[in-house]
Order: C-alpha cells, then structure tokens, then sequence
C-alpha cells in the first residue's frame, strides 16, 4: 500500500467523451501513488457540475464535448473555482483552439499522442501551479495575446487595472515567467532560492486570481502589468 496520504494526493476530473478513452486514462493516473481520479464526466456541463462539488486539483478536459464543449466548460469552471487547474487533452492542434482554451484559463495544452509518463508528469506540473505547453506554442500564444491587448488595439484587454498590488519582486518573476523561464532560470537569475520563486508564484496567483503560470501571464497581458517588450519574443530568433 502507498505511504501517501489520499488527502495530500493530487484530485483529478477526467472529462472525455468516449468511455474507452476515459477508463484507459483513469487506470493510468490511479496507478500513480501521489494521484486519484475523484471523477469522470462525458460531457461539458457534467464536468463544471463535478468540478464545482468535487474540487479537484486538476481537470483533463477535452475539447470536443457534447452538450457544452471544453472550451466553454473551462470557462465556465475558471470563472467559479479560479485556483482548479484545467489541463486541455484533445486531438485538435489548430492554433485556434489552443488560443481559445489558454483564454479561457487552461494552464496547459495536450495532444493525444502525448505518451503516458508525459501526461502524469504534465498533470503534475499543473497540480504545481507551472505552465505544460510546447515553447513555440507558448511563444506563438504569447505573442498574439501582447498584441492584442497593447494600448490602441480592439479586444477584452483590461487597461487601468491597479498594478500595485504586485510588489517589484513579483513583477520581476512574472516577466521572467513571460519569457519562458524555468522556476530555477528565474531563481539563477534573481539570485533567489527555487522555494523563494514558488512562494512569490504562489502570491501572484492569489492577487491576479489564477492557478498557473500561463494564466499568470496572460493576465499580466491583460492587466497590462506586462508588455511585448517585457516577453523578448523576438530573442533568440
């Protein structure tokens, strides 16, 4: 018998629509000693039911749900409980549903051909607060999102949003975090111990009200706490 005690195990939502899938992956994540599948929803709306009850740490929410999709249903579930972390796993590479499911509040991006030691590591990351998405992917999200929300342009940007509240520290940390920077990057970098790193994260997601890195960000983005300048998008290219 595990050593880890079912309260301090990572609680997952698996949301999939097709039962195969669904069951394979269960087994897989229960396999784990420092996880436990609290839940399966086959649809959209079943999932933020679940998701609101049972408050899991993690949901793995696909895409293409019937009744309410993922999309929406990660909205709908970030809007209520902003600390659950969603990790998309879907078959839909398109730009234009990664773009949608980071707004929405997802922290991290899948495709199903992912192997499956990567996904239960990547399920950890975001129990861990960290953004799960390809660098080139993430650059590419970035990008559009500094764009688009830069003084001038059209879009839900949110200007004029107090910054204050984040010290100097924490802005510093969440620029790094924008350019892609590991945890120990940014602590080499600041000069700062990796348990000091996390507990600034841990203060940005509770006063921007997010659960992960990449939420992180792409509130800064926002925000306008951070700016394309502030990313060095271009570096390296």
């Amino acid at each position: 018998m595990s050593n880890i005690n079912q309260d301090t195990r990572i609680k997952v939502l698996l949301v999939e629509d097709h039962a195969v899938v669904r069951e394979g992956t269960a087994e897989l994540l229960n396999r784990q000693p420092d996880m436990t599948v609290v839940g399966e929803a086959g649809d959209g709306q079943t999932a933020v039911e679940m998701a609101l009850r049972l408050l899991p740490n993690v949901v793995l929410m696909d895409v293409g749900l019937p009744v309410l999709d993922g999309i929406a249903a990660t909205r709908q579930i970030k809007a209520q409980r902003p600390t659950i972390a969603i990790l998309a796993l879907t078959a839909h590479d398109e730009d234009q549903y990664v773009f949608a499911l980071l707004e929405a509040g997802a922290a991290g991006y899948l495709l199903k051909t992912v192997r499956s030691h990567e996904l239960v590591e990547a399920v950890r990351a975001v129990s861990r607060g960290e953004a799960v998405l390809h660098p080139t992917v993430a650059k590419k999200v970035l990008g559009r999102f500094a764009i688009k929300n830069q003084p001038g342009s059209i879009g839900k940007s949110e200007p004029n949003q107090p910054t204050e509240h984040l010290t100097d520290r924490e802005l510093e940390v969440l620029k790094l975090a924008g350019r892609g920077l590991s945890n120990k990057e940014i602590a080499d970098k600041l000069v700062l111990s990796p348990r000091t790193v996390q507990a600034h994260f841990a203060n940005i997601f509770d006063k921007l009200e997010v659960g992960s890195r990449t939420e992180a960000v792409l509130q800064g983005l926002k925000r306008r706490i951070l700016s394309l300048s502030d990313l060095d998008l271009d570096e390296g290219e």
